[in-house]
Order: C-alpha cells, then structure tokens, then sequence
C-alpha cells in the first residue's frame, strides 16, 4: 500500500479516537512506524511530540494518566484535613446544638446553628478571625462533616375555642365528682403528643403478628 494511503488511514483513524485510546493508538503508531520516537512520530503525522510521549507512559502502564488540572484537585486537601483541630472545634460547637432525622431516613445530623454563627463561636474559642475560612467554606465544611442547616419550627399556641371553657368547667365538675370515689380512676393525657396507636403504629404493622 502507497506510503501517502498509509498515512491518511493512520490520521483518519486517531481523529475516530477521544482521550486515552486516542494516546496509545498514537504511541503504538510511533512504536511500529516511527522507531518509538515521539519527535518523528509528530513530524510524519503531525501529532503533538508530548501528547504522543504521554501515549507512551500510558501505553506502559495501561492506564491514563490525570491531567494537570486533575492533578492539582487531587493534590488539594480540605481545610478540615488540613486542620483537623478546626474541624474538632467545629463539631464541639455545633454537636450540642444538633438533632437527628426523627424519622431515622437518614444519618444525617441537623444543626441549628447557620455558617455565621459557628464563625462567631471560633473567634470566641480564640481563632483569629483573619485566618478563619469564609462563612461560605464553612458552610462547605459542615456539609462535609454531614451536618444540614434546619430551623426548629416553634409550635404555633393552639387557638382557644368557644367551647374550651365549658369544656373544662364539665372536667372540673366531673373531677369533683367523683374526687372521693374509690372506683373511679383519674388519667391524665396529654393531647399534644401525636402517638399512633392499633393499626395506624408502625405505619399499619402488626408487631403481633407472626
């Protein structure tokens, strides 16, 4: 086959070809075609000398290397790994005032406290407030450390009815009643708590069931 027609297949062929496979189709061509030299390799074919050196090492190790971009994210480690004493005073601040799922979805730990606040409380523990992260990293820093921002909702005062004062009059009417009474047997309840009771505990479950 003519030289030329050799070349344009070969070329034709990388241009088919993305990333890592692309690398070592070129290092393989500069191995068989080029006396394994990455400089003939790109004055024959016109592919870049370091692109085809980096095909190379790949090809040798059968794995693609990361570029320099990864490299460096690779190579950067949080600031709480950094510190790991910041990342202990954070958890000492923040534990306290946290909460778990009430549902137990998920292992999540819920804090009260927002970004600003556990800032404050570092500089109240003696950090300097110049060589602290931004409120926004320690944002990040607590999401690493599995702890979400979410406000406790107060309960809302129930509104009194018009009924509510006849109502009790007839408790303590009833109470005095039967005060002395020695079969009679007062349960207080509380009315406030929603326990789920019969059919509706543990989302329809029977427990007695076999």
């Amino acid at each position: 086959m003519d030289d030329g027609v050799t070349k344009a297949l070969v070329i034709l062929a990388a241009q088919k070809l993305k990333g890592f496979e692309r690398r070592t189709f070129m290092a393989q061509c500069c191995i068989e075609l080029c006396d394994h030299s990455p400089r003939k390799t790109e004055a024959k074919f016109g592919w870049g000398r370091e692109t085809v050196a980096k095909g190379l090492r790949e090809l040798d190790r059968n794995e693609p290397e990361p570029s320099a971009a990864e490299g460096s994210r690779r190579g950067r480690l949080p600031i709480e790994q950094k510190n790991p004493q910041l990342a202990i005073d954070i958890q000492l601040i923040v534990e306290p005032n946290t909460h778990s799922d009430p549902e137990l979805k998920t292992s999540r730990q819920y804090t009260n406290l927002s970004a600003a606040e556990v800032l404050e409380a570092l500089v109240e523990k003696g950090y300097d407030k110049d060589q602290l992260p931004a409120e926004r990293t320690i944002r990040d820093i607590l999401n690493r450390m599995n702890y979400r921002l979410k406000r406790i909702q107060k309960g809302k005062p129930l509104k009194k009815t018009a009924d509510t004062d006849a109502i009790f009059e007839n408790v303590h009417a009833a109470r005095d009643r039967y005060r002395d009474d020695p079969q009679t047997l007062e349960i207080s309840v509380d009315t406030k708590a929603k326990v789920s009771l019969g059919e509706y505990a543990l989302g329809g479950k029977n427990t007695n069931r076999p």
